[in-house]
């Protein structure tokens, strides 16, 4: 699980530095202002995320690769990032409008994700952490 999430996580944290610049320099001129800043949001939300994930597979490498609430936690911010994100990006680029009602449950899943990393620093081992 620990190598799956920082796999991950440095996927996304690739994507995310692809997207942005792709944002910035192709869209810039392509998309209204409205858009651009849907497009943005969700770059900077996956970026977020791919950080919390990145703590996420730390934590779970370094402290306790059995917990889980880190591994909740972990699903969480990638569902997280797939929906909230990836709905995002699908608006702004023309996608179906359907995806609007998506992007609420991705940030519901990072709310999840938050608060099983909180659940886990309450409830881990008081000698390791």
């Amino acid at each position: 699980m620990t190598r799956l999430f920082l796999a991950l996580a440095s996927l996304s944290g690739f994507l995310a530095v692809a997207l942005g610049a792709f944002g910035a320099h192709a869209l810039k001129f392509k998309l209204d202002a409205n858009m651009l800043a849907t497009y943005q949001t969700a770059v900077q939300y996956q970026f977020f995320h791919t950080l919390a994930l990145f703590g996420v597979a730390i934590l779970l490498m370094k402290v306790s690769s059995t917990s889980v609430a880190l591994k909740v936690s972990g699903f969480a911010f990638l569902l997280g990032m797939i929906f909230f994100s990836g709905s995002l990006y699908g608006l702004a680029l023309g996608g179906p409008r359907w995806l609007g009602p998506i992007t609420p449950l991705g940030g519901l899943a990072f709310m999840i994700g938050w608060l099983s990393l909180l659940w886990f620093s309450f409830h881990a081992d008081k000698s390791i952490i």
